[in-house]
């Protein structure tokens, strides 16, 4: 089953096709192992690019005034860990930071000033603090109920932060791959307290008694906060713990085989999962009163009034039963899901459930479309695992979703009829989307359709791994138009129609052209120096690349090809978008950029937006609109971008963006001082490990480049990390073996 990962996430893989449906996003980026199925590798490469922080940019453009505007909604996404303390509740996302409620839930606000890091595995209540743990950046502290954060992570020797726990005036941190630590002083410093050498998913204190759970060597405890553990899984059958539970003395553990209980402080353990789905994995656990929930990574919510001796599912309204977290405030359950659906409560212990995401920007957007004042907008792993809503106010109020548990990756727009295309093949709406019909005759079974081009009543649907489909009856039947010439693969992940001339974007080979409906295909990559193609528009005779490795130029229609990347700081292009002389490139490190002479040169123009991956960009009217991973739609006006000029920021050093980037297996790091100083130029790992030190001694003023070769290196982001004096300044590289 396909699961709705976008390309720009498979691309940093150097892979793509049908995903396995991966159980649980928490749950695998704390893994270690291939034990759920997949390589830890590969979830660590999503983890990256859901992490990229824009790239450092030397100057700064000046408007009129206006900058972006989130829209107000969609509404839900990823919810990976809670929190409450007196009123005021907190979710951490996957995307999008921390939310926190002061209305039960009722309606939620972005709390992330400070706060280094949009992915937040774990919130904590300490004192009169707040902690996020996070992944890549540490931990966050706040003392004024997350309003603003600050970095308090000193002596953390690992970045990605899975757990807490509470015991007296100790706080335990557990992460992915350092073990646990210990702060006695409020966060502010942490020292090792042992199992170095595990990734530990869960941490819960019972009285003196401190337990960690692991992804791949069950249960330890420890009695002495830390100083020394011990194993004690006895009776323990699934070793992969992703959460407990404390009643009284008895522990439950939940597993990726269900539930456990002990009575005797963890020196033996029973299963308890009467009830529960074979081989569930249960990833929440919580006690209110005499009852026992548990939130599970394909099945929803279950209820035990027997601690655990039997078990009922308890799923009526919830519509995403990929459950990560869950929360007791007062008379109230809620539950945090990861199919994208955000936030349920209950007022009547999970007999019924209803959405309580107002507020909650934190979706992904892979598709966007406009018809009249209808703006479309079609999403990946959101609303209960994908769909369709649209608004006609300009994002002001949208529509319920509709095609929920679908992933649309394209939507087109012919007269009345929109088109969706996702992972069950395409959807047809004659009625502005309020309900759809399947059209995929002709399209091999479970086809996933990533894009659509319209060339007079011909649609073309490219999809993965079996190259162009045409209809010329709306859908109603598809004929396979044949596949891209020479390549192993005929994976589409774009199509461009351009006068009689048809283009298709491969993502790892290149442009293919047709002149004959995509009946015979071409390739056409002279001087198309990376061939991961992403994006593709047309303006007039001038045809424009996105690509991994930046923008490329075409007037000879795709015979030739010249890279245009003056200006463009973040080089990996997902999505362009044109309005009149005006082309405006969306790019993965969150940034847009505009040029006006078709990209001779790019000036940046993404004032105001959050930091994510922005996967398209639709012209609607007087305003561009950008479709993000996780944090929703976004808006600005296009005369706010129709002028721009810079102002140099004075600096004494600038770091500027390797190149090529991504790139294997080496790369040039450049950057240029206005005075002579003491360099240093370091490069880490995800993790926030030290990996190489290329620079480490008194330069000249002027320019200096850097050769970083990772050839011995695995797949994934690093940072580089260029310092002088007190100055600090770092940027992304992917490495894409």
């Amino acid at each position: 089953m396909y699961t709705g990962v976008s390309y720009a996430e498979a691309l940093l893989d150097g892979s793509y096709g049908r995903y396995a449906f991966v159980p649980s996003y928490k749950s695998s980026l704390k893994a270690t192992s291939s034990q759920r199925g997949y390589s830890f590798n590969y979830s660590m490469k999503i983890l990256c690019l859901l992490t990229i922080t824009i790239a450092i940019f030397f100057f700064t453009p000046k408007f009129a005034d206006g900058q972006w505007v989130q829209t107000n909604g969609p509404f839900g996404g990823q919810v990976l860990c809670f929190a409450v303390r007196g009123t005021n509740l907190f979710a951490g996302t996957a995307n999008a930071g921390i939310f926190r409620s002061t209305n039960n839930g009722s309606s939620w606000v972005a709390v992330n000033t400070g706060l280094g890091s949009v992915s937040v595995f774990a919130v904590e209540v300490f004192g009169t603090n707040l902690l996020a743990g996070t992944i890549g950046s540490g931990i966050f502290l706040s003392t004024n109920n997350g309003t603003s954060w600050a970095p308090s992570g000193a002596g953390l020797t690992n970045s990605i932060v899975n757990t807490f726990a509470v015991s007296g005036t100790n706080l335990f941190a557990g992460t992915s791959s350092g073990g646990v630590f210990l702060s006695t002083s409020n966060g502010a410093n942490w020292t090792a307290a042992g199992l170095t050498n595990n990734a530990i998913t869960t941490l819960t204190a019972s009285g003196t008694t401190l337990f960690a759970g692991t992804t791949d060597s069950g249960v330890f405890l420890s009695t002495n906060n830390g100083t020394s553990w011990a194993p004690c899984g006895a009776g323990l059958t699934n070793s992969i713990v992703n959460t407990f539970a404390v009643s009284g003395t008895n522990l439950f553990a939940g597993s990726q085989n269900g539930v456990f209980l002990s009575t005797n402080n963890g020196a033996s353990w029973a299963s308890v999962s009467t009830g529960l789905p074979p081989y569930v994995s249960v990833t929440a656990l919580v006690k209110r009163g005499g009852k026992l929930f548990a939130g599970s990574g394909h099945f929803g919510v279950f209820l035990s009034t027997n601690d655990g001796a039997s078990w009922t599912a308890v799923n009526s309204g919830l519509k995403d039963t990929i459950v990560s977290a869950l929360l007791v405030s007062g008379t109230n359950l809620l539950v945090g899901t990861e199919g994208g659906a955000g936030i349920f409560l209950s007022s009547n212990d999970g007999t019924n459930w209803t959405a309580t995401n107002t507020g909650l920007t934190n979706t992904n957007v892979l598709a966007c479309a406009t018809s009249g004042a209808h703006l479309f907008v079609g999403a990946a792993d959101g609303f209960g695992g994908g769909g369709v809503v649209f608004s006609t106010n300009n994002g002001a109020t949208w529509s319920a979703v509709v095609l929920a548990n679908h992933s649309i990756e394209a939507l087109a727009v012919s007269g009345t009829n929109l088109f969706a295309g996702g992972d069950s093949g395409v959807f047809l709406s004659t009625s502005n989307g309020a309900s759809w019909t399947s059209i995929s005759s002709g399209l091999p079974p479970n086809t996933t359709v990533l894009t659509f081009a319209m060339n007079g009543q011909s649609l073309f649907a490219g999809t993965v791994g079996s190259g162009v489909f045409l209809s010329t009856n709306n859908g109603t039947t598809w004929v396979h138009t044949g596949v891209l010439t020479g390549v192993r693969d005929s994976t589409v992940k774009v199509l461009m129609v351009s006068g009689t001339n048809l283009f298709a974007g491969s993502p790892l080979y290149g442009i293919f052209h047709s002149s004959n409906n995509g009946t015979t295909w071409t390739a056409v990559n002279t001087g198309l120096t990376n061939t991961r193609v992403l994006a593709l528009e047309s303006n007039g005779a001038n045809l424009i690349a996105g690509t991994a490795g930046g923008a490329f130029h075409s007037t000879n229609n795709g015979s030739s090809w010249t890279p245009i990347n003056d200006g463009l700081t973040d080089t990996t292009v997902l999505a362009l978008a044109v309005s009149g002389p005006n082309l405006f490139a969306g790019t993965a490190g969150g940034q847009v950029f505009v040029t006006t002479n078709n990209g001779n040169s790019w000036t940046a123009v993404g004032a105001g937006l959050s930091r994510t991956i922005v996967e398209n960009l639709t012209v609607s009217g007087p305003n561009l609109y950008a479709g993000t991973y996780g944090v929703g739609v976004w808006r600005r006006s296009l005369s706010e971008m129709s002028a721009v000029s810079y102002i140099e920021q004075p600096q004494t050093f600038k770091l500027r963006q390797n190149y090529p980037n991504p790139f294997n297996p080496s790369t040039e790091i450049s950057f240029v001082l206005s005075e002579r100083g003491m360099v240093t130029l370091d490069v880490f790992d995800v993790l926030g490990r030290k990996i190489q030190t290329l620079v480490n001694a008194s330069m000249n003023a002027g320019p200096h480049s850097v050769r970083f070769d990772a050839v011995n290196l695995p797949s994934g982001i690093y940072t580089a990390q260029l310092t002088i004096g007190s100055g600090r300044q770092q940027m992304k590289m992917i490495l894409s073996k």
